[in-house]
């Protein structure tokens, strides 16, 4: 499968659309995503604020009440904890049109340790009121939601990775803001995905378990956190055994939380939460091998899946699972 970084998609996408929408502005916080861009004719709606994150929203919400469509680009660490009061007031608040572009989302700014993690801001944004919380799952799904939430009348919060990460399976069906996408087909056991390689691990894991333990296993995109497509998780999950969710984030709040709060209402099933542990992640590496480190990889996934149809009895052995040592 070919590779593609979920943020030069958007770059790249958003180029194309400043050149079609005089309203569209693009705000950026020296994050580096538009060195050496030829802007074209659009080049005057190219403004750097500097490494000013709540400064950056507050123009962003005033630029949106006058008229125009502002992308604000920056770290989703920043943009979830840095700069939140303005975007809450300012901006969700006002119901803006303001593009949140949120880059080095999870950890895959993990070697500037856990100051640039962003393991809550899918549980931030999503309480807020009028926003619409979007996590793409790779370059195509960048492309085609960017092209969906454009005209959205108010403000969007669009989760982006940092590197390259591998394609979703050529066939799978455009998404749909707002609903889930059927990745696979099954019901004893669903799995519940987010971001590019939680949805990897979960494709590859639903493979294995259906392969060698010979269960029925779906997989689902929730590419749309808020707002959350209630209907296609209730019809998919409604013979299953289990229904487990794989994310890269901190337990509460993000897609986790979500799925437990939607099924708890209106179809309550046995779950599963796979996430980051909830402790800041002290060690400084790359994103897979911080996944790895914490169970969310294909066979982590695999590993909880089977302990947990096991009963109380069963245990996981979680591949490079680590745990913290007693004070």
């Amino acid at each position: 499968m070919s590779a593609a970084a979920t943020r030069t998609v958007y770059r790249d996408a958003l180029v194309e659309r400043m050149g079609a929408d005089p309203t569209a502005v693009c705000l950026d916080t020296d994050t580096g995503l538009f060195s050496g861009v030829d802007f074209g004719d659009a080049a005057a709606r190219y403004i750097n604020l500097g490494i000013a994150e709540h400064t950056l929203m507050g123009v962003a919400a005033g630029m949106a009440a006058s008229g125009w469509r502002p992308y604000v680009n920056t770290m989703a660490a920043f943009a979830g904890a840095r700069a939140l009061e303005a975007v809450k007031i300012d901006i969700a608040y006002n119901a803006l049109p303001v593009r949140i572009m949120a880059t080095h989302s999870g950890v895959s700014a993990g070697h500037l340790g856990p100051t640039h993690h962003a393991l809550e801001d899918l549980a931030v944004m999503r309480v807020l009121p009028n926003m619409t919380v979007v996590v793409p799952a790779d370059g195509a799904s960048t492309s085609a939601l960017l092209g969906q939430v454009a005209e959205l009348p108010g403000p969007v919060y669009v989760r982006l990775g940092r590197k390259p990460t591998p394609s979703l399976p050529e066939d799978t069906p455009p998404p749909v803001l707002g609903l889930i996408q059927r990745l696979r087909d099954g019901g004893e056991v669903v799995l519940v995905c987010a971001g590019p390689l939680p949805v990897l691990a979960a494709l590859e894991a639903a493979e294995t378990l259906a392969a060698e333990d010979g269960l029925d296993v779906g997989v689902l995109h929730a590419h749309t956190l808020k707002p959350f497509d209630t209907a296609t998780l209730t019809a998919a999950t409604a013979g299953a055994r289990l229904v487990v969710t794989v994310e890269e984030h901190w337990p509460a709040g993000g897609l986790g939380s979500a799925v437990a709060e939607e099924l708890a209402e209106h179809a309550p099933r046995p779950l599963l939460r796979i996430a980051m542990p909830d402790r800041f992640v002290d060690t400084v590496g790359g994103q897979e091998r911080l996944m790895a480190d914490n169970g969310i990889t294909a066979e982590g996934v695999t590993a909880r899946v089977r302990a947990k149809l096991a009963g109380p009895a069963g245990t996981a052995t979680v591949p490079g699972t680590q745990t913290r040592p007693s004070p």
